[in-house]
């Protein structure tokens, strides 16, 4: 699916002009990528007095950035801090969960901070459970998460439904932490901050490759030649051959959304009537958020098509008026989606696997929160700041296990998984 089909570039501000790069250039510091982590780190960069550019292949926020459910969610997806533990062990293991239960918090502060208009709103995340087990489940580790800082709240029925409308959902945890932004907007925003700085921004400048001699590091840029000491890759679930092994580190998911157009306030009825974002506890999730236009937004998980294309829109077309009765009948105006990276740990990964060269990705479904934040901390190895002294373990580019054979059959696993969830969601109402 196409981006020109997303609500976010219908409601954004337009874009800064794009810079073609029209020369060579020499730099402090060369960044892949133009979404939210590589524009953190451009800026960090540039405030401290750095030569950086930003080269995007595409325009700015073309990818994942661009394409976002825009709900900032301030939690790792891993289940449990065991789990968090066991991913990173003990010496980051508190770095980390620290950093992500205030990675909410950090990004409304920069936005404030900027004065980025990307209708910036923390009013809130409510994860609602689909069944009884879920519910268990989710409650045991909201309590463990509690005892690091995570402030999460009990909701009971009575209160899912006067805050959500949603049906079929008795229990559910809200984070008060939690909100929404409009993605285009905060990463066009990002991007004149950055510049504003003093950072480049390039777009339309693939970069075609890249090899190290006599310390430096040398890119192929849209037939440029860019010469940087350092190179920050900033793909994420766009990640192609530039680096040796790291599009195959991730398993690429595709995340699928649709908007209406503005409804009435009577078409829209009971659903999150006081600006929470909503996910729930299902394998194949659906997410929604109403925007402060008057449209209502609903996501979930598809899958790339065989033989080309995007499947799964038709799974969120039934399950949107079965989750909120007052949008039965309502016309879906748009329909789009983008990569969501996945690492096996279920955490974000830094690599350095050459000297000088810093890698950022895999955020599993809470990017618009964590890109910021790895992007921050990019920035901050570049500037000389130690691998140890890093919220984010220094770690090598591993293969993700089996990730062909769930690529080719997610289609497949996805209408099995979906099943299931569908299953326990009604085996509960």
């Amino acid at each position: 699916m196409q981006i020109p089909d997303a609500l976010w570039r219908t409601t954004a501000p337009d874009p800064a002009p794009p810079v073609r790069l029209e020369g060579d250039v020499s730099l402090d510091v060369a960044i892949v990528g133009g979404g939210f982590t590589g524009l953190r780190a451009a800026l960090m960069l540039a405030e401290a007095g750095t030569s950086v550019a930003v080269f995007e292949a595409g325009d700015v926020g073309f990818g994942a950035s661009g394409r976002n459910g825009g709900q900032v969610n301030p939690m790792l997806p891993v289940a449990a801090p065991d789990d968090l533990h066991k991913a990173v062990g003990s010496k980051y293991f508190e770095r980390m969960a620290e950093t992500s239960l205030r990675s909410a918090d950090d990004l409304f502060d920069l936005i404030r901070a900027y004065q980025i208009q990307c209708d910036a709103r923390q009013k809130g995340w409510i994860r609602v459970d689909h069944c009884g087990a879920a519910r268990d489940v989710a409650r045991r580790n909201a309590r463990l998460w509690n005892e690091h800082g995570a402030d999460f709240e009990f909701l009971e029925r009575a209160d899912v439904e006067r805050l959500t409308g949603a049906k079929g959902y008795a229990t559910g945890t809200l984070s008060a932490r939690g909100g929404a932004v409009q993605p285009m907007s905060l990463v066009r925003g990002l991007d004149r901050a950055a510049r504003g700085a003093g950072a480049q921004v390039y777009s339309f400048a693939l970069v075609k490759g890249m090899a190290r001699q006599a310390g430096l590091w040398h890119l192929d840029v849209a037939g440029h030649k860019v010469t940087a000491a350092t190179v920050i890759v900033a793909t994420n679930g766009y990640s192609d051959a530039l680096v040796q092994g790291l599009k195959h580190s991730v398993l690429p998911l595709f995340s699928i959304q649709m908007a209406t157009e503005p409804l009435k306030e009577s078409e829209i009825g009971p659903i999150l009537p006081q600006g929470h974002t909503i996910s729930d506890t299902r394998k194949l999730i659906m997410y929604a958020r109403r925007e402060p236009g008057g449209q209502m937004c609903f996501g979930g998980i598809g899958y790339r098509k065989p033989q080309g294309g995007v499947g799964g829109f038709n799974w969120i077309l039934k399950d949107a008026p079965e989750t909120f009765p007052s949008l039965k009948g309502v016309k879906w105006r748009y329909q789009w989606g983008g990569h969501v990276a996945l690492t096996e740990d279920k955490v974000p990964h830094l690599h350095e696997p050459a000297p000088g060269l810093i890698c950022g990705l895999g955020y599993n479904g809470r990017g618009v929160a964590m890109s910021h934040v790895m992007g921050r901390e990019l920035a901050r190895r570049a500037l000389g700041t130690p691998a140890g002294d890093l919220p984010f373990p220094v770690t090598r580019i591993e293969p993700y296990r089996f990730r062909m054979p769930q690529v080719l059959g997610a289609g497949l696993a996805m209408a099995f998984l979906r099943m299931r969830d569908r299953m326990e969601w009604k085996s509960s109402t």
